[in-house]
């Protein structure tokens, strides 16, 4: 099946909030068929399920699932007409097997993950994610998270800081930011992303005036993202309990965007591969052609990895 998933688009802004990334390879390599059943784990905008939605047809099912309830009735009226069977549900994947619990659904036909960050995302005022713009400093995915980016950076120890950014987003000035931070913070609580986005570049040294090819404040905002959101353990949970979810033939897809989490997912899949579960389709992650990188530039860095169910 053929999708032309560029139509209309020729902004930075996609026309739905969000362009799906990898989304012709991700139906080649999970190969979802009539009357299957299949979770979206990461709905987001429902680009991918769209997709899916057309393969499954009629007698299939497809559990639209998104850590943001925001993200995921704009997919609901999006995904109206779709021509299979949907169920919505608000949770973080690492719920996944009480999703299925609660859906009534014994084993999946497929499953995908999109990990990254929604464009929508990144750029509306209520999510507070953004280094390039003032916004309240948040970055909450999920309502029910209790502790906001805020709460960390005005309240976690100097020491436990600079770990956050270093063990998350590799920031080798992990311990310059986190001393910088904590010295703004006895004056006045940091409660912006652009007051922190420029504390943060304060504290990294420029060298000899050479123009920088990223934001300094790119890695610190991830890092704080991945804790806020506790990305790195809800994958972790996610992977231990894919095997299980899925019947014999059914195949997992994640799409990753870190070299740790795409690391984690080669090494989970191998590991179930050893151990007789999984069948690893693609030996080398699945990256996007220089047409899709072109037209959507924050696609550069996705990787796909899948696998299949064999016992």
């Amino acid at each position: 099946m053929t999708i032309n998933i560029f139509s209309n688009f020729d902004g930075e802004t996609p026309p739905h909030g969000h362009e799906p990334v990898l989304a012709h390879e991700v139906i080649e390599l999970t190969a979802p068929q009539p009357g299957h059943i299949f979770a979206d784990c990461t709905t987001g905008r429902g680009g991918h399920s769209l997709l899916l939605a057309q393969c499954l047809g009629p007698q299939g099912t497809l559990l639209c699932i998104d850590a943001d309830p925001r993200n995921l009735e704009f997919a609901r009226a999006r995904l109206h007409d779709a021509p299979c069977r949907l169920r919505f549900f608000h949770a973080n994947f690492s719920e996944l097997p009480d999703v299925l619990s609660t859906a009534g659904v014994a084993a999946l036909d497929g499953l995908l993950a999109d990990l990254g960050v929604s464009t929508n995302q990144l750029l509306e005022n209520e999510y507070g994610m953004s280094f390039r713009q003032g916004m309240p400093l948040d970055m909450r995915i999920d309502p029910r998270t209790e502790k906001s980016a805020a709460d960390l950076v005005n309240f976690l120890s100097e020491s436990d800081l600079a770990n956050v950014l270093y063990q998350l987003a590799q920031e080798r000035y992990s311990r310059r930011i986190a001393r910088k931070i904590g010295q703004a913070r006895v004056i006045e609580p940091i409660t912006t992303t652009d007051r922190l986005a420029e504390l943060v570049r304060s504290a990294i040294p420029t060298r000899g005036g050479a123009p920088r090819r990223i934001d300094p404040a790119t890695r610190t905002f991830l890092a704080l993202r991945m804790a806020v959101n506790r990305e790195r353990e809800n994958l972790a949970a996610l992977l231990a309990a894919g095997p299980s979810l899925l019947r014999t033939g059914g195949r997992a897809a994640v799409i990753s965007f870190q070299s740790t989490e795409d690391r984690m997912v080669k090494q989970a899949f191998r590991s179930a591969e050893q151990t007789g579960q999984l069948k690893v389709l693609t030996k080398k992650p699945v990256t996007p052609s220089l047409l899709e990188s072109d037209r959507n530039p924050r696609s550069r860095s996705a990787k796909l990895r899948v696998a299949e169910k064999i016992a």
